[in-house]
């Protein structure tokens, strides 16, 4: 039975003519992760900041980040994170400590806190170069077509040499059309 499962899924992949790596979810890394790998192959870190309760987190997973464009330019540019900003890991980050206080029923962890420079709202996406630095953080839903600018503005580099507005004048989506 899993093998006429298999058979089925690939003869339907393949009639669809969708690409295998067009398919491929994002692989979410923990900060722990991410910061290792930075470590050793330098990239920027994007950075899907959410809670457990936020129902346009789920939305944002649902819609944006499921988008086979915006998972494979994620995962091709980035080493993408997923932080739970009420979550408990700790870890160390350029000499600070950063970790859950657990004070109060929804304890914002304090990575959560810096990286939204106490401005907490989710979901937030933030964005760290390939130094760990902080480079900005964008709160709110984003829909693939609001996110897929961001993420060129960031790993192009561009926010370096022109205002976001300019950027934005010129800028030509790469986002398959849907089929009607």
């Amino acid at each position: 039975m899993r093998k006429r499962l298999l058979i089925l899924s690939s003869f339907i992949v393949l009639s669809l003519g969708i690409d295998a790596q067009e398919t491929a979810a994002i692989k979410w890394y923990t900060m722990e992760e991410a910061l290792e790998l930075n470590a050793k192959n330098p990239k920027k870190i994007f950075i899907d900041i959410y809670t457990d309760w936020c129902g346009w987190c789920k939305v944002m997973d649902k819609n944006t980040f499921n988008n086979p464009y915006i998972a494979k330019y994620l995962s091709d540019n980035f080493y993408p994170v997923k932080f739970n900003a009420e979550g408990t890991s700790e870890f160390s980050l350029k000499g600070q400590v950063f970790k859950n206080r657990k004070q109060g029923e929804r304890s914002p962890h304090d990575f959560a806190i810096a990286i939204l420079k106490g401005k907490l709202s989710y979901p937030s996406i933030a964005f760290l170069d390939s130094t760990n630095a902080p480079i900005t953080y964008i709160s709110g839903y984003l829909k693939p077509e609001q996110l897929e600018p961001v993420l060129v503005y960031v790993n192009e580099e561009r926010y370096k040499k022109e205002q976001w507005d300019v950027f934005m004048a010129k800028f030509v989506s790469n986002l398959p059309t849907p089929k009607e």
